[in-house]
């Protein structure tokens, strides 16, 4: 049934409201790190903008890359049975990506999330409601899953989709640990160990390992014991890195002259883009090409998907590329 499908894509789903605002400051240590909004306590603030963005969070903004890359996809996730479930359906269709593995909780109320964006970054405010989801064995034999943030307390739910993937060894997954960090390594360790491409940002990888070292071998070292055959590590502005457990190359931003509006979704935009380009079959040095474009015309836009490409769009920029937009081995 499902075989349909170039990749079904696995986690919650959410209403991202971006309220972009007026008055704060920000406050770090000495190296610019953990570093904290801050804005007047009991005053009242003042915001620019609000934009509502439905059907969000990293699998459906997955779901909905690959899609506008021109891969046939599906979300499977669950929604409650209230307006706000209604609007990510709708979302769905006009993106064309499939609400097949949709399930429609009747009397839970769907995930919307506060998005504070202050200058180019942003801090969310966050809420993963309990749902019931559609059985793992209802993906069936698709060649690709995608898994990412789940609500921790759904663990059973990550035991199941371990072992179907160990029953189905044609099944390769991309996992991107959202909200699963913090189960610990061990209690998801054998979802790791399906893992064919694993997705993470530096600081991450670090979390993952309890490691300080920032070193992308040492980081990339460690990731592959747990399972993980292919690798892609993000550095924000600083680029990226990925590994196949033999070769690593580092691969540089694509340029862009304007400065970022907001990064929210860069990561997810550089996730599509990536496992795309492997399902086209392309090698994980020419994918870790693909991912950078995306992210970058990504942060340009209010919204994790407004500013996900077509591929002739993403093609065409990588056609114009310059001469340095290349992976360099480490």
């Amino acid at each position: 049934m499902s075989k349909k499908y170039d990749l079904i894509s696995i986690g919650d789903t959410t209403i991202d409201a971006f309220i972009r605002l007026h008055e704060a400051s920000i406050h770090c240590d000495i190296n610019k790190k953990n570093c904290q909004i801050c804005m007047s306590f009991a005053d009242k603030i003042p915001y620019e903008t609000l934009d509502v963005v439905p059907a969000v969070g990293n699998s459906s903004n997955v779901a909905v890359g690959v899609a506008r890359l021109g891969l046939k996809s599906a979300p499977f996730t669950a929604v409650g049975g209230d307006v706000f479930g209604k609007q990510i359906l709708d979302t769905y269709h006009k993106e064309k990506v499939s609400t097949e593995f949709v399930k429609i909780n009747p009397k839970a109320q769907t995930n919307y999330h506060f998005v504070l964006n202050f200058q180019a970054e942003r801090t969310i405010l966050i809420k993963h409601n309990e749902f019931q989801y559609f059985d793992v064995k209802k993906i069936g034999d698709t060649p690709w899953v995608y898994f990412s943030s789940m609500p921790p307390n759904l663990f059973s739910f990550h035991e199941k989709l371990a072992t179907y993937l160990v029953k189905h060894p044609k099944i390769k997954m991309g996992f991107n640990p959202g909200n699963q960090m913090k189960l610990g390594v061990e209690k998801i360790k054998k979802v790791y160990r399906q893992t064919h491409v694993l997705f993470v940002n530096r600081e991450e990888a670090q979390k993952i390992l309890k490691i300080k070292n920032p070193n992308p071998k040492v980081l990339f070292a460690g990731l592959h014991k747990l399972g993980p055959k292919i690798i892609l590590i993000t550095d924000g502005p600083d680029g990226s890195y990925v590994s196949d457990g033999k070769d690593a190359f580092y691969m540089p931003i694509y340029p862009d002259p304007k400065p970022p509006i907001s990064r929210t979704g860069a990561g997810d935009a550089s996730s599509s883009s990536f496992m795309a380009a492997l399902i086209y079959g392309l090698s994980p040095v020419e994918a870790a090409q693909w991912a950078p474009i995306n992210s970058m015309n990504v942060v340009q836009h209010i919204g994790a998907q407004k500013g996900l490409l077509t591929k002739s769009q993403l093609l065409s920029l990588l056609k114009k590329s310059p001469k340095n937009y290349l992976p360099k081995k480490i």
